[in-house]
């Protein structure tokens, strides 16, 4: 399987808070739910058309804690092609502490993690997604375990919160693959990772 992730993230690289202002209010964190109700029809096509090619669905676990709550509990949620996606494939969490998982279908990943990652990218098929998850994101980056990488830019800058790339970390080059931008300002890049940036000599 590819491992992708797709990330909605502001101009100033924030991650944190996107959906309900409620959802993730870590660290002082009061600004979130800056991308509900951003993008377009052709937007929110192209990330449900994501969900529904996946094989399977990768999480940390704040986020599947969060999705667990939503789109696998709640029925109008569940109903939704993104919520039938969820329920219908296999679930994976990079956990240490989760014990009892109350999503169906989901399965904790313990010890060895990357070993864990790379035994489930052999298995044949299409999409092993990871929505989300920061850290889980920034850890499989540095383990060169991401195939490819959507980010969802929201034009919006919240001036705080957690970065989806730290101010200090790994460097990585990216190939572009796809790019658009919709009527809403929204824009949408699919990279691949390329090694290491090339840096100018003097």
């Amino acid at each position: 399987m590819k491992l992708t992730t797709m990330t909605q993230v502001t101009i100033d690289g924030v991650m944190q808070g996107n959906g309900a202002a409620s959802d993730d209010r870590r660290n002082g964190f009061e600004r979130g739910g800056w991308a509900r109700g951003k993008g377009d029809d052709e937007t929110r096509t192209f990330i449900t058309q994501a969900y529904q090619r996946a094989e399977a669905f990768l999480f940390g676990r704040r986020t599947y804690e969060l999705f667990a709550g939503s789109w696998g509990a709640i029925d109008q949620m569940r109903a939704h092609p993104i919520g039938v996606a969820l329920n219908e494939a296999p679930k994976y969490v990079a956990s240490t502490t989760l014990t009892a998982p109350r999503w169906q279908d989901t399965t904790v990943l313990r010890g060895d993690l990357a070993a864990a990652i790379s035994e489930l990218k052999a298995k044949p098929g299409g999409e092993l997604q990871v929505h989300g998850s920061g850290i889980l994101i920034r850890w499989l980056l540095e383990n060169d375990l991401v195939d490819e990488m959507t980010l969802i830019t929201v034009p919006v800058v919240v001036g705080q919160g957690a970065r989806l790339f730290p101010d200090a970390g790994p460097d990585l080059a990216l190939d572009l693959v796809e790019s658009r931008v919709d009527s809403k300002g929204v824009s949408i890049q699919v990279y691949q990772p390329a090694g290491r940036p090339q840096y100018a000599t003097a």
